[in-house]
């Protein structure tokens, strides 16, 4: 697994944790932005009375209600993202990591009105009788490029294991083994039952699940973040001053968090923003394409709305309850995962400047830094090193407290361990100890620090439920589209198959291992759908001026 991780951030340094991959996805909703006048702030209005069935006629095209395919669209972004992703954000890049998250659904919601209404334009009825769109049919049929459209199809594939699937599964796995005891494999088993009852029923019996699951879920989650915030309300407003003064600077040490520079903060910002909100992913115009409606224009008014309410509302309510009840920059016991952990040459503190110095420019790749990963022999006596010649680093965060058990029990480990490269070389070792922690268990804690006490812990598990499985649940909808354009309606029970498969060994899966993945997923389909929606900025000025006059005009 160890290895397996590596390689994947080996290949996620070339695409999303590249220096490039930001400027590409925010210069394309900034040009959007700029060439269609602002639809994000002239629409807004209209979009909410499109959604709320003003316009709709009993006869139009399509399977689901425009408040149906909001809500499965929702329920594809409101997931992990929203309370993992923005907890992983605010823990690799700190407080300035969740301004670029806005910049990013700003941009955003302008991007995913073009992809949705470029996508819905070019839908069609499949062999089933169902509708099925999406970026591969724009790319197929408006710019005639059946070799780009495969590839964004076998992309989608790929993204919805690795966006709505594998991260989905582990996000709730964690949160209930933390909150409950729950064993991760039960959890997966239950839940993978229950999906594989939900998505067999096809697109009519998901919109029917995810119109009731999504307002539920956002209700109590949003109940359970305002405890939080109004019993930290003192600390909002130095929150909010962090987020915004961090943003052009990057965030210094604090506690236990050792800081961030400006393009970390940047990048794990626009990279978590756009799992979160998926706009530009091409993800939801799959779900928008099954709208009733003969104008494409007016669905993506609809979509507008979705990167508003993901990021600009749920998110930062997120942040928030993060950054003002503190738990980011504490150290918390925890058993560390090995992808998390390393072993460095030297003892190095917290309270020396030149160390902390050494170890911002290690965290963040900025050149100049002396840190080393650890390799030779360490003896361990009752489970503690007894050398002064390493420091152990778990989560970007000197750990303290650290013992070395044998592996599924409470024994105590003594003898000589070997390690290379920072890694201890034998696989029944368990470590655990104090240092940061991130994704699900970091926003649990952060709920525990409000009026509700320890009982937050369960909003969020119950919320990371409810949003990771209607997340699951809507992305297997735009994993068996792209393989039906790939392959036909045939090969979609074989792909619902793996996909529950998928879903259930995810629960007991490394953490880190399933996130960098799902980096890498992200990328390889956002990239051709942001270059298909760039090669038809003409055609969809077109269709925006033509329906917005034909509005005005019956208005």
């Amino acid at each position: 697994m160890e290895a397996l991780n590596n390689l994947f951030i080996t290949i996620d340094s070339f695409l999303g944790s590249a220096f490039w991959f930001p400027y590409v996805l925010l210069g394309v909703g900034l040009f959007f932005t700029i060439y269609l006048k602002f639809p994000q702030v002239r629409f807004f209005k209209h979009a909410w009375l499109v959604v709320t069935g003003k316009f709709d006629k009993a006869d139009d095209p399509g399977d689901t209600s425009h408040f149906r395919s909001l809500t499965t669209a929702l329920s594809g972004t409101v997931g992990t993202g929203n309370i993992s992703g923005v907890a992983f954000a605010i823990f690799l890049g700190g407080p300035a990591a969740l301004f670029w998250m806005w910049v990013t659904a700003f941009l955003g919601m302008t991007t995913k009105f073009v992809e949705v209404t470029l996508s819905h334009k070019y839908r069609e009825k499949t062999e089933d009788g169902t509708m099925a769109g999406g970026p591969m049919y724009f790319m197929d049929k408006g710019l005639n490029m059946k070799w780009l459209a495969v590839a964004f199809a076998v992309a989608t594939v790929i993204s919805s294991f690795g966006t709505g699937n594998l991260p989905q599964s582990n996000g709730i796995a964690t949160a209930m083994e933390a909150t409950f005891g729950f064993d991760p494999m039960i959890v997966g088993g239950v839940l993978a039952i229950l999906l594989g009852l939900v998505i067999i029923g096809g697109i009519q019996r998901i919109a029917a699940v995810t119109s009731k699951i999504v307002p539920l879920m956002a209700v109590v989650y949003i109940v359970g973040a305002l405890a939080v915030i109004f019993a930290n309300l003192g600390n909002i407003g130095p929150a909010f001053a962090a987020v915004i003064s961090d943003a052009f600077t990057g965030s210094a040490a604090a506690g236990g968090f050792l800081g961030a520079s400006l393009a970390y903060a940047f990048n794990r910002g626009v990279n978590r923003g756009l799992f979160s909100n998926e706009a530009g992913q091409g993800s939801a115009p799959i779900a928008h394409a099954a709208a009733k409606t003969k104008e494409p224009v007016a669905e993506g008014m609809v979509s507008i709305l979705e990167p508003f309410i993901d990021t600009i509302i749920i998110c930062t309510i997120t942040g928030l309850v993060i950054l003002s009840s503190g738990v980011w920059k504490e150290k918390h016991h925890n058993v560390f995962d090995a992808s998390d952990m390393t072993i460095i040459a030297g003892q190095y503190s917290e309270a020396n400047p030149v160390d902390l110095d050494a170890l911002y420019k290690h965290l963040n790749g900025v050149e100049g830094s002396s840190v080393q990963t650890f390799t030779g022999r360490v003896a361990i006596m009752n489970g503690v090193v007894q050398s002064n010649d390493i420091t152990v680093m778990n989560a970007r965060s000197i750990a303290e407290d650290v013992r070395f058990t044998i592996g599924g029990t409470e024994d105590l480990y003594s003898g000589m361990l070997v390690i290379e490269n920072g890694v201890p070389q034998k696989d029944n070792i368990v470590v655990s100890g104090k240092s940061l922690v991130h994704s699900a268990k970091l926003t649990t804690l952060a709920f525990t620090r409000g009026f509700f006490g320890d009982f937050g812990q369960y909003i969020v598990s119950i919320g990371l439920l409810l949003f990771a499985f209607s997340t699951a649940i809507a992305w297997s909808y735009y994993g068996d589209r792209a393989m039906t354009y790939l392959f036909g309606p045939k090969s979609i029970m074989p792909y619902r198959v793996v996909y529950v498969a998928g879903f259930f060994w995810a629960a007991f899966s490394d953490t880190t291992l399933v996130w960098t993945f799902s980096a890498i997923a992200i990328v390889v389909m956002t990239l051709p759908n942001l270059f298909g929606i760039m090669m038809l900025h003409k055609e969809m000025k077109s269709l925006m001026n033509t329906y917005w006059d034909k509005h005005k005009s019956k208005k």
